[in-house]
């Protein structure tokens, strides 16, 4: 898979911004990709150490309308990737590309 399907797109929410404060990094991720593709895409692109991720997955969520039951949100699943030795990425938008 490509570097750039695995990873999707960071979570930027309140409590993700107190977890990048202890080197913990949310990413929104492809539901087929394990760990293991996870950590090497993170570390080929953001050039860090990783110590461990862990996967979580939402499910959809609905809405009761008069007529029919609306789809509000779509499942999804993320990725906390912790890193090794307080490493920090400076920007999650930037990217340094190792080959």
């Amino acid at each position: 898979m490509e570097l750039f399907k695995i990873i999707k797109k960071p979570v930027i929410t309140e409590k993700t911004q107190a977890l990048e404060l202890n080197g913990v990094y949310t990413m929104q991720v492809n539901k087929l990709c394990t760990k293991v593709d996870i950590r090497k895409a993170f570390e080929t692109l953001y050039g860090v150490t990783v110590k461990s991720v862990n996967i979580t997955k939402t499910r959809e969520k609905f809405r009761n309308t008069r007529k029919w039951v609306a789809l509000k949100k779509r499942s999804t699943t993320k990725a906390l990737i912790a890193l090794k030795d307080w490493q920090r990425v400076a920007d999650l938008m930037k990217l340094s590309i190792k080959d």
